[in-house]
């Protein structure tokens, strides 16, 4: 026997009791709908095959974050690029500030993961399964979650969340690392198999149980839109002046407003609220609510656009600025930031050394009196090809200097660490200091040379007891 439904709502998804309201939105076909239906597939295009492209014979995009190495349209990052990756990151949260500032919230309802999955490929399979809106409406009022029907749609969502799985990880472990997980055994792989399994589960439980919730309490964008939008913002709006007072009357009374109040607008909403109340928090920007507005007002002869892409102040009758200041300090950081990075990463050198002294003792006295002073060497190989490392140390040929290996040799794109060991009689330092040269070197010219204090007992002063 089935609960009893709640009897109101204090937000989109909770109703009085505390229980979840479902939000099963009415899909209103139009011309916004057609469009972002277009930009959806191609997204979802995008997001799929974004990984398999190689730029530079190296991957468009690959995060990874056990080796600490970022690839990004075949550039790759090394833990040394502190600066680039602040200065790459600032660039990116300047342009959502300016973006969302000139368009509003246009990537939430248009490009989001979360809203073209969801929109475009889940629900549209759960109308397939279910029998649209009612359909779904009805398994829910009377408990039917274990239906069949809703049994074959979660077996195929199982099936999606696998797919979107893979293709997620292939952004973090490279589509060769994947396929060969896929070949191989879970006994052979366990723990990538348990992570392949897990971002299963996780994109299973969004598309199916969660879903409008991330947007509304996972993500912080609804939050941050107090601060990024102004009143000259573009956004989606009701436009009052024309609307109210709403009638329900098809007729227009005199002094009556076009919104007849049909609630279209809240029945397809994906997040549940009524855009007539202003802009919310929740409001993803859809324009699902534009479609459903303009159909209504298709049928009861009245002029299109009652809900509409607008501004605040432009519904307010006040006069628009294109230029405010937002709008001008944004892309001048932008500019800043942006141009550093790439003056920056054109700049950098084709390789990192640095030079790091021991972690365990700062020098040895050996049994024969030398002092032994470990040096470790860190170099980041940057170039396209891999590369020998010659290793020298300049100011220390009174002494001995042993490399396990020199030259080292370095991979593309990686970074490798090793140690020297440079033995000098006492009598090269002075109060305790020996300056060196570490130089490095290649044979495709590449040269680096970086002082360096060698330590050592400092001889007692004569006038000590």
């Amino acid at each position: 026997m089935s609960a009893p439904a709640a009897r109101g709502r204090v937000l989109p998804t909770l109703n009085e009791d505390g229980s979840r309201n479902w939000i099963r939105p009415k899909p209103s076909p139009g011309p916004w709908w057609a469009r972002r239906r277009v930009v959806a597939y191609l997204l979802m295009i995008f997001f799929i095959g974004l990984p398999h492209v190689q730029i530079g014979g190296k991957p468009a995009i690959l995060l990874d974050v056990p080796r600490r190495q970022f690839t990004i349209l075949g550039t790759t990052f090394l833990p040394t690029d502190t600066l680039l990756l602040m200065l790459l990151l600032a660039s990116v949260i300047i342009a959502i500030f300016l973006f969302s500032a000139l368009f509003g919230r246009v990537w939430c309802g248009w490009a989001c993961p979360q809203t073209v999955y969801l929109e475009f490929l889940y629900r549209p399979i759960e109308r397939l399964f279910e029998g649209g809106r009612s359909g779904s409406l009805v398994m829910d009022r009377k408990g039917q979650h274990f239906h069949p029907r809703r049994l074959a749609k979660y077996l195929v969502y199982l099936a999606i969340s696998l797919l979107l799985a893979h293709t997620f990880l292939a952004y973090f472990v490279g589509v060769e690392t994947l396929e060969r997980w896929v070949q191989l055994s879970p006994a052979q792989h366990p723990t990538p198999f348990l992570v392949m399994a897990v971002t299963t589960a996780l994109i299973f439980t969004d598309f199916t149980w969660f879903r409008e919730q991330t947007c509304l309490i996972a993500c912080p964008y609804g939050r941050w839109q107090s601060v990024l939008l102004d009143q000259q913002s573009l956004v989606v709006a009701y436009d009052y002046n024309r609307g109210e007072p709403r009638t329900r009357s098809r007729e227009q009374a005199d002094g009556a407003g076009d919104c007849i109040d049909c609630g279209a607008c809240v029945t397809t909403c994906p997040t549940g609220i009524d855009i007539r109340n202003g802009l919310q928090m929740e409001c993803v920007h859809c324009t699902q609510c534009m479609d459903a507005c303009d159909t209504i007002m298709d049928k009861v002869e009245r002029p299109r656009g009652l809900i509409r892409y607008s501004s605040g102040d432009a519904l307010a009758g006040k006069p628009q600025h294109r230029l405010r200041p937002r709008v001008v300090i944004y892309p001048l950081a932008l500019v800043l930031f942006l141009g550093a990075f790439v003056v920056t990463l054109r700049t950098r050198a084709s390789a990192d050394i640095t030079v790091l002294r021991s972690q365990a003792e700062p020098f040895r006295v050996e049994a024969d009196g030398r002092v032994a002073n470990q040096v470790r060497i860190r170099i980041g190989n940057r170039g396209s090809q891999t590369e020998e490392y010659q290793i020298v140390v300049v100011g220390a040929e009174a002494g001995t200097v042993i490399a396990p290996e020199n030259p080292l040799r370095v991979d593309r794109d990686a970074l490798r660490t090793t140690s020297i060991f440079v033995l000098l009689p006492p009598s090269a330092f002075s109060a305790g200091l020996r300056p060196v040269t570490i130089r490095i070197t290649t044979a495709n010219g590449f040269a680096s040379e970086t002082p360096f204090n060698l330590l050592g007992p400092v001889a007692p002063s004569p006038e000590s007891p």
